[in-house]
């Protein structure tokens, strides 16, 4: 154990609940010395006690025995509760830190935050990484996918640490440098926003093949199972069947019958749907996955609207197969949309995110981590602008191949009284993409009816307003 002021440890973590513990852990064992803090010292010495044999600590019992732990230019990562907290302890790092020290911040901030605070340190001469960490607890300390931002000054010094703790994946770290400011938080939201959907999808699937199909949950796990070794290969699914195939030790039961069906939220979800809607992009799958968790709540609401009735399907033999076209469409759609929103906010704040970057470093050690990842690789690589991945020939083919199960999930499920907002939602993107011409002209004259709004023709250039209380007689706008 070092003192914890001569200045010979390579990084810090100050935050040492269990993202942070294993994050120090991961540092420690890859050879580097990391001096550790947190606001209860006790905490600090129980982790120096329990896993000091992984590699060399140094404790700090104060912010300023910490900043002294640390080797110019120091690196601090912060591993705090997102919001004022980790305001308190930025400021308090600031103020002991010098011109070309490093401040990362490795929580679930909103970006927002972060560019705020990025502008804040860089008139002060600091540098301020927002680093996404996708992962869980697991990838924290054993390989975690990482989306740092900030400069590419900053990067120079920190993206050798952070690629060497990262999970890898065919020879390649799961971290980049992913553009200025707040871009790397940005992209662990929509990360986290895509998570919400392929949950809602997956859940979905399993509700349907239970109530519609009439499948016991071990049944449904066996499906799963099955279907993680093909194009559905990835974590969700990998985990759907162990979580499916649990029994309950107290009850006997399944495992999912003795949970309460509340989905619970920390907020990136929504932060998705809402910088979505600043910035214009239809993200329907990640939305509805919010809207259904919020709609699980509403517990008082289900209870008065209940209905026990039996309801009379005909469900096609081919049931489990649609839903697996249908499964791997709708995820298709939701990345789509996803990537589609990194896009448009790379455009919006000047960014300059490699979307396929994204794609590949996704592709290990986060929640969403899958075999597709590589196809939506491949994808920006051949034609990085290509305007959606639904018109990549691959993923084209592979939604058109399904579309036909997909429908027939959607039917059997309305008429089975069973929800499927996620699937049914990515299915209406899907065909309004691929229309011709949408009703939006309807919306756009009733617009110019009752509010003067004025609108453009298919035949001529210009904008135009009719006067509906008049003559209705066509005027320039």
């Amino acid at each position: 154990m070092a003192n914890s002021t001569d200045g010979t440890a390579r990084i810090a973590v100050t935050g040492l609940a269990v993202m942070g513990s294993n994050l120090a852990r991961n540092l420690a064992r890859h050879g580097y010395k990391v001096a550790v803090h947190n606001r209860s010292f006790a905490k600090t010495k129980a982790l120096v006690e329990q896993h000091g044999q992984e590699g060399e600590f140094v404790p700090a019992e104060t912010m300023a025995d910490l900043v002294a732990s640390l080797q110019q230019p120091r690196q601090v990562i912060i591993m705090v509760k997102a919001g004022a907290p980790t305001d308190a302890v930025i400021d308090e790092l600031a103020d002991l830190m010098e011109p070309g020290d490093m401040v990362i911040d490795g929580g679930n901030a909103h970006f927002v935050d972060t560019r705020r605070r990025e502008a804040a340190l860089r008139e002060r001469g600091l540098h301020f990484v927002g680093a996404g960490i996708s992962g869980g607890e697991e990838g924290a300390l054993n390989g975690p996918s990482i989306m740092p931002g900030g400069s590419p000054e900053s990067y120079k010094h920190l993206g050798p640490v952070l690629e060497s703790i990262a999970a890898n994946v065919d020879g390649q770290p799961c971290c980049v440098h992913v553009g200025p400011d707040g871009a790397g938080h940005f992209v662990k939201m929509v990360h986290n926003g895509i998570e919400y959907a392929d949950m809602q999808l997956i859940a979905e699937s399993y509700d349907l093949l239970r109530r519609a199909g009439g499948m016991t949950p071990a049944q449904i796990a066996e499906v799963f199972r099955t279907w993680n070794s093909g194009d559905l290969e990835s974590y969700l699914v990998e985990i759907t069947a162990e979580v499916l195939g649990h029994v309950d030790a107290a009850t006997g039961k399944p495992f999912v019958d003795v949970v309460e069906d509340r989905a619970e939220q920390k907020g990136t979800g929504r932060w998705t749907v809402q910088e979505a809607l600043e910035l214009g992009i239809p993200v329907t799958g990640i939305a509805e996955a919010v809207f259904a968790r919020s709609l699980s709540s509403r517990v008082d609401q289900r209870a008065a609207l209940e209905s026990t009735a039996d309801v009379s399907v005909t469900v096609p033999d081919t049931l489990v197969d649609d839903v697996r076209e249908a499964l791997y469409a709708s995820k298709v759609v939701a990345y789509a949309q996803g990537f589609d929103q990194m896009r448009a906010a790379s455009e919006q704040y000047d960014w300059d995110i490699d979307l396929g970057a994204m794609a590949t470093i996704w592709r290990g050690g986060c929640i969403i981590r899958a075999v597709f990842l590589n196809r939506i690789r491949e994808a920006y690589e051949k034609a990085p602008d290509v305007p959606s991945l639904l018109v990549d020939d691959y993923f084209r083919a592979a939604v058109e191949n399904a579309v036909d199960a997909w429908r027939r999930v959607v039917v059997t499920a309305v008429q089975a009284n069973v929800p499927v907002p996620g699937f049914s939602s990515a299915l209406a993107y899907y065909d309004a993409l691929r229309s011709n011409r949408l009703p939006a002209a309807l919306i756009q004259g009733l617009r110019d009816f009752f509010g003067a709004h004025t609108y453009r023709r298919t035949d001529r250039e210009g904008s135009f307003h009719t006067l509906w209380g008049a003559d209705r007689s066509e005027v320039d706008a």
